[in-house]
């Protein structure tokens, strides 16, 4: 490496300094003796001292940027009132019996009792089917049974008479035996065509088929005229729905299950149902609870039992079900929309003096467009509803519907978080 002579470190050096005076005259400040004789060109004013820095006064530190204009917002007051704990599910109506009707003969349909579609009732007829031959069969089963009976009344004669002369020692003892045969036969004879009689009326039943419940009956699938056909190939007659009541099935998650048994038991759960596209809603209560768990879902399957003598609800139609399990009297409530999230989560902004202060809250559940509270508010508070996007912790506010300007609104030129101007 070459060596600096002392003439060229000289020469730098005056650069340097040079170069440093000409940089304090180009920023305004003071340059030191001997440099502030060099001309060094245009100046740039110097910056007052607001810019420069914090002014200061008795109060200490101040800035001198220009305050935030309120933030226009709306409030509502945190009430205590009473809600009622509710849970909600999908469920499907399902009826409470469902039969299909068969036949158990096979016989000719003579006549048809039902417009299909109708609603009956226990007992009606349905169908009636050919019962000629079997009627038939049936007179010649009682006329078998009453001669019987008659012979039976000559045999216990001739028995009588057998046993008086044998007690006389004019008969013998094989005489006397043969006409006690004779009354005993004729006595199980007719046992026996009786209990024949029995069964051909019992048979004659199957001919005229009744309705076994009371409901809605279907479209018949067969008409007067068509033979119905016994078997496991042979198809239905019709299918009655029981309606009224109802069943109404939806799935709730296991961890409910201790409160619903406890509502259940105290008798104060009470169940809504829905159907989807019918403003009318069902009352009911629930009847019956699953004695398994889906582990699968983590579910329960339960039943709610509904009167339904309007039909509100129909057999597989989807719907809304609200089971209310007791009513807290002095829940602690606020609007939805008063309720914020954080990263360290819910919170709500308090109107205190007209400056909003936020207060950490822990949310237990939402129902009918209200916030049920579990703590962080005691009641009464102002909370905002509105132009809590424009806030932060000490902003200061001001009411879209206090003070402010002429008729009690505020200025013209303040916003809500939705960003019109009010």
């Amino acid at each position: 490496m070459a060596v600096l002579t002392f003439g060229r470190v000289f020469v730098l050096a005056a650069v340097g300094v040079v170069a440093t005076g000409a940089g304090l005259h180009y920023t305004g400040r003071p340059v030191p003796a001997p440099l502030d004789k060099i001309p060094y060109g245009k100046v740039i004013p110097p910056y007052t001292v607001a810019e420069a820095k914090p002014a200061t006064g008795a109060g200490g530190p101040r800035s001198a940027a220009p305050q935030r204009p309120p933030a226009t917002i709306v409030t509502a007051v945190a009430e205590r009132r009473p809600m009622p704990v509710r849970l909600e599910a999908i469920g499907t109506a399902q009826t409470i019996s469902a039969v299909t009707v068969r036949t158990r003969v096979e016989s000719q349909i003579m006549e048809v009792g039902f417009k299909d579609g109708d609603v009956v009732k226990k007992g009606d007829l349905l169908f009636r089917l050919d019962s000629r031959q079997l009627e038939a069969s049936l007179r010649q089963a009682e006329a078998n049974v009453a001669r019987d009976r008659a012979s039976l009344v000559s045999a216990e004669a001739d028995l009588r008479r057998a046993e008086e002369l044998a007690r006389r020692e004019f008969a013998t003892d094989q005489r006397l035996e043969t006409a006690r045969a004779t009354a005993a036969t004729l006595r199980a004879s007719i046992r026996g065509g009786e209990a024949a009689v029995d069964g051909l009326k019992v048979q004659l039943t199957y001919y005229t088929i009744t309705a076994p419940v009371s409901g809605r009956i279907g479209v018949a699938a067969l008409k007067e005229g068509n033979i119905a056909k016994t078997g496991d190939n042979s198809g239905a007659l019709a299918t009655i729905n029981q309606i009224d009541p109802i069943y109404v099935s939806f799935a709730l998650p296991q961890r409910h299950l201790p409160e619903i048994k406890a509502a259940m038991t105290a008798g104060t759960a009470t169940v809504r149902a829905t159907q989807q596209g019918v403003t009318e809603a069902a009352e009911g209560k629930i009847a019956v609870i699953d004695n398994l768990v889906d582990a699968t879902t983590g579910t329960i399957q339960m039943r709610a039992i509904f009167d339904n003598a309007g039909e509100t609800l129909w057999p597989g139609a989807l719907c809304q079900v609200r089971i209310t399990l007791r009513v807290e009297p002095d829940a602690m409530t606020v609007p939805r929309e008063a309720v914020q999230n954080g990263q360290s989560g819910a919170f709500v902004f308090v109107i205190e003096d007209g400056i909003a202060r936020t207060r950490p809250v822990v949310v237990d559940r939402s129902i009918d467009g209200r916030v049920v509270l579990a703590s962080g508010l005691k009641g009464g508070e102002a909370v905002v509803v509105d132009g809590a996007l424009l806030l932060t912790d000490g902003a200061r506010t001001v009411e879209r519907n206090r003070g402010g300007g002429a008729g009690g609104r505020p200025p013209g030129n303040l916003t809500s978080q939705r960003g019109s101007s009010t």
